[in-house]
């Protein structure tokens, strides 16, 4: 069943010859560069928020777990709650120059947004 995974095979083009296999295009793993050559953007919203106030991370670009990482360092340091999604970080509250810091102290090239 396993091999059967139509989801997978969308787009392709279908082969009348019965000794076709499907072969599946591995993706190659995308390496986390170095803190210093990221360059990480920290900016204060409060768009769809209900008025309430956070501090967005963006600009970061590997793995999604460093990132996970990054966000859960950030979030113990500055002492609340956040969420990493869709490559941002977000931060609750206005903790603009304390992330910045943070990062810069990480290593990251982090400048102060908005």
């Amino acid at each position: 069943m396993n091999g059967n995974d139509w989801k997978k095979r969308l787009g392709t083009v279908y082969s009348t010859d019965a000794n076709f296999q499907y072969a599946q295009k591995l993706t190659d793993a995308v390496e986390t560069p170095e803190p210093g050559k990221q360059r990480l953007t920290v900016s204060l919203d409060k768009r769809n928020r209900g008025g309430k106030k956070v501090t967005l991370v963006s600009g970061f670009s590997g793995k999604k777990e460093d990132l996970d990482i990054l966000g859960r360092t950030l979030k113990v340091k500055c002492g609340v709650g956040g969420t990493v999604k869709d490559g941002e970080i977000t931060i609750q509250g206005d903790f603009r120059d304390k992330v910045t810091a943070i990062l810069q102290e990480m290593g990251y090239k982090a400048k102060r947004g908005n």
